[in-house]
């Protein structure tokens, strides 16, 4: 909170993502209803659309999310973010709209909500990439990344919370028109930030070259490989929880609105409880544990979740869920801004919101599928086996992949103490410089 432009970033996202939440909540309720009264509470097919908007929303950070990449790293993260910002205020009027003049519909949902997965392919690589240019000590960008976690899930106790309450009293529209008038804080914010010029050290090839030269930099390199490839497992589990909360709130525990707002909350208190204990760390050293425990962690409680039926269970899984979860992502993604370049960070960076956002439709389909056919008990413990798989396959990586990133940290400086002793040296990623090249910390 010493940087002043983290400050005002950390303020408007602050209010613009409690709108984000509300938002999120009251869509996946809205398709709810809808699906159900057009086939007589069918809840089933619900449980098919609530897959399919998961699918649409998620699935341009696959496709798009490599290329928005290669832009961030060449173009001013400044102006691309807040033109995302400014396209993803105009949907949220756009629902809210709709929904206040009882247009809304599955298939204007389908679109918006592909629209806003367009606009988010280039918009968390870009959020991401400029927190470095946001705090000019790079010794705080740790805590950095872990305060805007704690932002971010801070936002997703008291957005849902909101909705909840909302929901009941006023119905859908307010959430939406809500969400899209907050928008306005975080462009405020934005206006008001004003960071050095990046020079870029070479003049940028083609599109193409840029693509390929992330894609070997990152999956050269295998801490960076497996890190993002867990986070990929870890969100396809994820991702069959989320979808179904709805059916696990009204089918699981027989309960309304009010009680998938609770879940949600659930699930957000755990989730800013884990960004609290990142926040609170000092220091990098320690993470790739917590990368190891969190996937074993998430499993056990999807499965408690799974095999609930009553509602404290419930919610306590979904505290134990959130909380693994954030741990995981954020240690995932401290380590990962650690030990990446910083010409090729918005690549790296683009290649996280694919694990994350890009490769969750896979597991929005799955939950959707498995809750048609089996129920959403199945589909939850299905994530949970998925999540389980990971964490073994890691496990059996660990080892390897701390002595593979132990030099970087002594270069960097995290482990002054060790500078002095022999570690095996592993090559550096395809298109990183050499160690013995590497310039000293500042």
């Amino acid at each position: 909170m010493a940087h002043r432009n983290f400050r005002l970033f950390f303020a408007g996202q602050s209010i613009s993502l409690i709108g984000t939440w509300m938002q999120q909540v009251a869509l996946a309720w809205v398709v709810y209803l809808l699906t159900r009264d057009q086939t007589a509470g069918n809840q089933d097919v619900a449980a098919y659309w609530l897959g399919i908007i998961g699918f649409l929303s998620q699935i341009p950070a696959f496709f798009l999310a490599p290329v928005a990449g290669v832009l961030v790293d060449r173009w001013n993260r400044h102006r691309l973010i807040l033109a995302t910002q400014t396209l993803a205020m105009l949907q949220a009027f756009a629902v809210a709209a709709l929904t206040g003049t009882d247009t809304i519909s599955i298939g204007w949902i389908m679109a918006l909500s592909f629209l806003l997965g367009v606009v988010n392919a280039v918009d968390m690589p870009a959020r991401q990439a400029f927190l470095s240019e946001m705090v000019d000590n790079k010794a705080d960008l740790s805590n950095a990344i872990s305060l805007n976690s704690s932002m971010f899930n801070a936002a997703r106790l008291v957005g849902p919370a909101l909705a909840a309450v909302l929901l009941e009293l006023v119905g859908a529209t307010i959430c939406f028109a809500l969400n899209a008038v907050s928008y306005l804080a975080v462009l405020g914010s934005l206006l008001q930030i004003h960071v050095p010029r990046r020079h870029l050290q070479v003049k940028p090839a083609g599109l193409m070259h840029g693509l390929r030269e992330g894609f070997g930099y990152a999956f050269g390199f295998p801490p960076i490989r497996t890190i993002l490839l867990m986070i990929g497992i870890v969100s396809v589990a994820a991702t069959t929880y989320n979808t179904l909360l709805p059916l696990v709130a009204t089918q699981m525990l027989g309960g309304g609105s009010g009680t998938f707002g609770l879940l949600t909350i659930a699930s957000g208190i755990g989730a800013l409880t884990g960004a609290v204990f990142l926040a609170s760390r000092l220091s990098v050293r320690g993470l790739f544990g917590w990368i190891r425990l969190t996937p074993v962690l998430l499993s056990a409680a999807l499965l408690v979740l799974a095999s609930s039926q009553w509602l404290p269970v419930s919610f306590l899984a979904l505290v134990a869920v959130g909380f693994a979860m954030m741990v995981h992502l954020g240690s995932s993604n401290i380590v990962l801004q650690t030990i990446v370049d910083e010409d090729k960070r918005g690549r790296v960076m683009s290649l996280y919101a694919m694990a994350f956002l890009g490769v969750g439709p896979l597991g929005s389909l799955l939950a959707g599928f498995m809750a048609n056919r089996f129920g959403p008990a199945n589909a939850i413990r299905a994530g949970a086996v998925i999540c389980l798989l990971g964490a073994i396959y890691f496990a059996s990586q660990y080892s390897r992949l701390r002595t593979l990133v132990r030099p970087i940290y002594v270069r960097l400086g995290i482990l002054p103490e060790m500078a002095s002793e022999t570690f095996p040296i592993a090559p550096p990623p395809k298109g990183a410089a050499p160690l013995s090249e590497a310039k000293p910390p500042e």
